[in-house]
């Protein structure tokens, strides 16, 4: 056999090799992550029990139910908008896993948008997972993920996206943006398909405070902020407020009323629910950031934000210390806490949240010590 058709071989073999393990692993993401329900929550739904057509695609995804025995009023919480975004994903697993609710009712969705878990932006190097120990010694592992919808599940994009209900025109890509698609269409595309089942879900519930957790970069303007719909600012200020007597700086922003689509935007529009949206610092999100490893996804270290920080370009203090994963965690998770007392202050509907750790003993702990 002449040379050239032995090492022709031998790449086919080793493409096939190739192919068969990347392809394995391509296959894996598409397992959810194991999340283990505390004894807080009452009942898990799916997110097709509200808009059937869901059921059997990679839009369906968990709804969890942590229901008090005292009658009060709804809150929601959404992680995973953007599977990219790990501590709003994370937040809402600790509260699945440790919450308990002993007045009204907490609603969580963890991977809001299931699709985009299953795959990762391409061109970005990020991590496939996240690794915690939790206090029995034992692994945990969860995605990250995508900022947009699986295009497996989702194809093609239009070269220009039209924002169903107000006719705003985006980039192509932001069809597959779950947080540029709300408040829906039934027979939209699959994004559109989840927002709308979303927001079917808070009319039927009678869903009165809704958060949606998300990370950013920190050299974006809206960082460590809350950003709330106008019909919400009460609630707002003042769990700001609150958060500020904890030492724990969270600028406030109004939805513009000019970007369509998002949850603090639309939601206040199309429902009677006080929607707010939170980010806290991620330098994974961000372009200046160096290698994109789980290590940065999670302790948050990295010594060219650093020295952006030195030269003020950045909108959020950044030190050799970064932003770990508990810290913004904790925020989150503080968030929740403090404007949910304002909600029940404000308007009555009780909601009383137990059992969660806040951002002073996340601090101090690890988050791995929170999960079952």
């Amino acid at each position: 056999m002449k040379r050239h058709h032995i090492t022709a071989i031998v790449l086919l073999v080793v493409v096939a090799a190739i192919s068969v393990y990347t392809g394995g692993i391509f296959l894996s993401l598409r397992e959810p992550d194991v999340i283990k329900p505390g004894e807080g929550v009452t009942e898990v739904r799916k997110l097709s029990d509200y808009f059937a057509p869901l059921k059997g695609t990679r839009g369906d995804t968990d709804v969890y139910v942590l229901k008090g025995e005292q009658e009060g009023g709804r809150v929601l919480v959404l992680g995973g908008t953007h599977a990219n975004e790990p501590s709003g994903y994370l937040t809402a697993v600790v509260l699945v896993e440790q919450a308990k609710v002993t007045a009204g009712e907490l609603i969580v969705i963890p991977r809001a948008n299931n699709s985009a878990f299953t795959h990762n932006d391409s061109q970005e190097g990020a991590p496939l997972y996240v690794h915690f120990t939790n206090a029995a010694g034992e692994e945990r592992q969860f995605r990250y993920g995508s900022r947009a919808t699986n295009v497996i599940d989702q194809w093609p994009d239009p070269d220009v996206y039209e924002h169903a209900s107000s006719g705003q025109q985006l980039s192509g890509s932001e069809t597959r943006n779950l947080n540029r698609g709300y408040p829906g269409r039934a027979d939209g595309n699959l994004t559109e398909q989840m927002c709308y089942a979303i927001t079917e879900m808070i009319k039927k519930e009678d869903i009165g405070l809704t958060f949606d957790l998300h990370e950013a970069s920190p050299e974006y303007p809206v960082i460590n902020a809350t950003v709330a719909h106008e019909r919400s600012m009460d609630i707002a200020a003042m769990g700001s407020f609150d958060l500020d007597m904890m030492g724990i700086a969270m600028s406030l922003e109004p939805s513009p009323v000019n970007l369509r689509g998002l949850t603090h935007r639309e939601l206040g529009d199309f429902t009677e629910t006080y929607p707010l949206l939170m980010e806290t610092a991620n330098a994974s999100q961000g372009r200046l950031r160096g290698a994109t490893n789980e290590k940065l996804a999670l302790d948050g270290k990295d010594k060219y934000y650093v020295s952006a920080e030195a030269l003020g370009m950045l909108y959020v203090p950044y030190d050799e210390n970064g932003h770990s994963i508990e810290e913004r965690v904790g925020r989150h998770l503080q968030g929740v806490l403090s404007y949910t007392t304002a909600y029940n202050d404000l308007y009555g509907e009780v909601v009383t949240i137990e059992n969660v750790p806040t951002y002073d003993v996340m601090l101090a702990a690890k988050l791995g010590d929170y999960l079952n």
